[in-house]
C-alpha cells in the first residue's frame, strides 16, 4: 500500500502574491494539482495535502479531487513538523509514504514509479530522491556508498572543499516505510538556527536508507519566485512540444508556440508560429492552425485551416476554413466545409455544413442552416437592452450584404434578402425579402450652408 503526502502549507513570500504559492498556475494547472496528477500513476490508497496558509483557498481549488484528504498545519515549523501532522491521520496505515512538495511540479510519473520500486525492492526504511547538479552550490550534499546506501547529508556551509566537489544533492522527495517513520517522528528536534523540524533529520534514526538519482535534474526544480515559475513553464513547454513532434505533429517555430498538456493533436497537423493551444482543446489530423491564433477549450476537426483567429469554447467541423481575424466564442458550432472569413465574429451560434460567412459580419444567438451564404457586413441584432433573442435562418438561403437582422426572427429556406435590408419580420420559405427605402435623387441639391 502507498500513501502520498503533499506539503502545501507555505505562503510563498518570494512570489509577492496574496495567492498561496501552490495555487499559482503552470500551464493552466496549479502547482499542487500538477504534483497530484503526477503521482496518480502510483494509484495510492491515500492522498493527503498538508495545508496551512489560506487553507480554505487551497481546499476550494481542489474540489475536483474528492478523494484528497486535507491535514491542517496551523504553524509552519518545517518539513518535519508538517509530516508530524500525519500521525493521527495515518495511525492505522501500514505501507509506504511518499512525501512530495506542492511547489515541485515537474517530476515525471516515471521518476516517482522508479523511486517507489527502488524503495520496495530493497525493503528500505527510507529512499531519498537525489540529483546530480552541474552547479550544486548552496545545496546540501548527499554522500553514499557504492550500493547507493546513504552515509550522511552535509549542508553546503558545513562541507569541506573536497566535499563540495560532490555533485549529488537532496531533492527533498522521500519514500518512507510508514511504520518505521511513525516511530521516529516524535524524536525530531528543532535544534537549529531556524528552530524548525526537518524531515531530513528522520533519516538519522532509520536504516537502511538508499538514494535514487533523478534522470533529469530539471525535474526537481522548486518554485519560489516568478522567475522560477517562468523557467518551469519553459521546461514544461519543451517536453510537451517535443512529445508532439515525435508523434507526427509539425510545429514550425516551437519557441513561439505554447501548448497545454491537456491539448490533443492529430498526426500531420501543422502548428504555425505565434499559436497558443489551451485547455481542453483537440486539433484534428491534417489541420493547419495559425499563425497568430489562440484556441481554447475548443474542438477543431480534420483538415481545418485557421489563421490569425481566436476560438474559445466552440467546435469547428472538418474541412472548415477560418480567418484571418475571425473570433469564434461561447459555444459556437461550425459545421463541415464552412467558411468563416476575415473580421467575422460568431457568438452562441450554429452554422450548418457548407455555410459561408466570409466578411465583416457579426452573428450572435443564431441558428443557421446548411449551404447558407451570409453577405458582407451582416449583423444579427440580438440584444434589446435587457434580453438576448434568437435568429433562425433556413437551408440554402442567401442573406444580402449589409443586412440587419432584428431578432427574434425566423427566415425560411431558399430565401434571398436584398442588400442593405433591415429585416424585422419573419420571412417564409422560397421568396425574396426587400426592406429598404427607394433611392431618391434631388438634382442640384446643396446643403443650406452652401446656399447662403
Amino acid at each position: 500500500m502507498v500513501a502520498v503526502a503533499i506539503l502545501a502549507a507555505g505562503k510563498g513570500t518570494r512570489m509577492r502574491s496574496d495567492l498561496p504559492k501552490v495555487l499559482h498556475l503552470l500551464g493552466g494547472r496549479s502547482l499542487v494539482e500538477r504534483v497530484l496528477i503526477g503521482c496518480g500513476v502510483l494509484q495510492p490508497e491515500r492522498q493527503l495535502a498538508i495545508v496551512g496558509y489560506q487553507a480554505h483557498r487551497v481546499k476550494a481549488a481542489m474540489l475536483d479531487y474528492p478523494d484528497l484528504e486535507f491535514v491542517e498545519q496551523t504553524e509552519q515549523l518545517g518539513t518535519g513538523h508538517a509530516v508530524q501532522q500525519l500521525l493521527p491521520h495515518l495511525a492505522d496505515f501500514e505501507g509506504d509514504l511518499l512525501v512530495l512538495n506542492g511547489d515541485v511540479p515537474l517530476l515525471r510519473p516515471e521518476t516517482l514509479t522508479a523511486l517507489l520500486q527502488t524503495h520496495q525492492q530493497h525493503q528500505n526504511a527510507a529512499t531519498i530522491l537525489t540529483a546530480q547538479l552541474a552547479h550544486p552550490q548552496g545545496y546540501g550534499r548527499v554522500f553514499c556508498d557504492s550500493n547507493n546506501l546513504l552515509q550522511e547529508i552535509i549542508e553546503d556551509r558545513d562541507c569541506t572543499d573536497i566535499q563540495r566537489q560532490n555533485r549529488r544533492v537532496n531533492a527533498g522527495i522521500y519514500c518512507f516505510n510508514w511504520q518505521k517513520l511513525q516511530a521516529v517522528l516524535p524524536k525530531l528536534q528543532s535544534n537549529n538556527s531556524q528552530q524548525e523540524y526537518y524531515i531530513t533529520d528522520a533519516v538519522n534514526f532509520l536504516s537502511p536508507v538508499m538514494v535514487y538519482d533523478v534522470p533529469d535534474e530539471r525535474e526537481i526544480l522548486g518554485i519560489n519566485d516568478r522567475r522560477q515559475l517562468a523557467t518551469a513553464y519553459q521546461i514544461l513547454q519543451s517536453r510537451i512540444k517535443d512529445d508532439w513532434m515525435a508523434a507526427g505533429v509539425t510545429i514550425v517555430d516551437p519557441d513561439s508556440v505554447t501548448i497545454d498538456d491537456t491539448v490533443q493533436i492529430g498526426v500531420d497537423a501543422i502548428i504555425e508560429p505565434q499559436t497558443h493551444l489551451r485547455g481542453n482543446t483537440t486539433i484534428g489530423s491534417g489541420s493547419r492552425i495559425g499563425p497568430g491564433s489562440l484556441i481554447e477549450n475548443s474542438q477543431i476537426g480534420t483538415n481545418v485551416t485557421l489563421m490569425y483567429s481566436v476560438a474559445t469554447d466552440s467546435s469547428i467541423g472538418n474541412n472548415a476554413n477560418i480567418g484571418p481575424f475571425a473570433h469564434i466564442r461561447q459555444h459556437v458550432q461550425v459545421g463541415e466545409s464552412c467558411r468563416v472569413g476575415n473580421f467575422v465574429e460568431l457568438k452562441k451560434s450554429v452554422l450548418g455544413d457548407n455555410t459561408n460567412v466570409a466578411h465583416l459580419s457579426y452573428l450572435g444567438d443564431a441558428t443557421i442552416g446548411k449551404q447558407v451564404n451570409i453577405g458582407a457586413g451582416t449583423i444579427t441584432v440580438n440584444y434589446d437592452g435587457k434580453h438576448k433573442h434568437q435568429t433562425t435562418i433556413g437551408n440554402f438561403t442567401r442573406i444580402g450584404s449589409n443586412n440587419t437582422l432584428v431578432a427574434p426572427l425566423n427566415i425560411g429556406s431558399q430565401v434571398t434578402t436584398a442588400a442593405g435590408s433591415a429585416i424585422v419580420s419573419d420571412v417564409p420559405d422560397d421568396c425574396l425579402a426587400i426592406a429598404r427605402s427607394h433611392q431618391t435623387i434631388k438634382p442640384g441639391w446643396r446643403p443650406k450652408w452652401q446656399q447662403e
